[in-house]
């Protein structure tokens, strides 16, 4: 796959084959190539919790919310729910906004999956205080974001905006997954036009 293939592959995945594992040596490599990525003044300020063993996915899978736009989805069902996770951490000892550096890894990290043949989510809808708790995370340690983790099972569609749905991202009877993106000439500016 070369790097255009990778991006467009690397959709926001919310159903998974469950039975194909993720191992702890896989979530390792992934974060290491966010290790390696760009860090705002090179503070280096996120810490990362690795969960790939069935009993835990679970009790982590209980306390986040997928899909807040497909308010007919109750979220992936057993068989189908990701098979692990890495909960981004900020490390307010070294820095108190890490937003920028977040995001940087966490793109960074989904890329490396998809390379492997794998994908996931981006999640920012979770049980703060429940999820701190099942993590029992020192103080310092704020949760910036959950990465879901897993082998897709369901087809991602990129589709121009409608009026219709807006940004909203949606599915038809197939159960293929829609998601709405804005027109390349209506994103960039210069002295010119299209």
């Amino acid at each position: 796959m070369d790097f255009k293939e990778i991006v467009l592959k690397n959709r926001s995945y919310r159903r998974f084959d469950q039975s194909s594992t993720i191992t702890k040596e896989q979530l390792l490599q992934w974060v290491d190539l966010a290790r390696q990525a760009a860090s705002g003044s090179n503070l280096q300020g996120l810490k990362y919790y690795l969960v790939w063993e069935p009993e835990e996915a679970q009790k982590l899978f209980e306390t986040v919310t997928f899909a807040a736009y497909l308010r007919d989805w109750a979220g992936p069902q057993p068989g189908e729910q990701p098979a692990a996770y890495i909960v981004i951490l900020g490390d307010r000892f070294i820095k108190p906004n890490l937003d920028m550096d977040c995001g940087i890894a966490a793109q960074t990290i989904l890329l490396g999956a998809t390379a492997d043949g794998y994908g996931g989510l981006m999640m920012g809808s979770f049980k703060r205080d429940s999820l701190s708790k099942l993590l029992a995370l020192p103080e310092n340690l704020d949760i910036l974001l959950v990465l879901a983790l897993g082998k897709p099972t369901e087809k991602v569609v990129l589709v121009p905006i409608d009026e219709t749905h807006g940004v909203r991202y949606y599915r038809d009877e197939n159960e293929v997954h829609y998601v709405p993106k804005r027109a390349l000439e209506d994103i960039v500016f210069w002295k010119g036009s299209f």
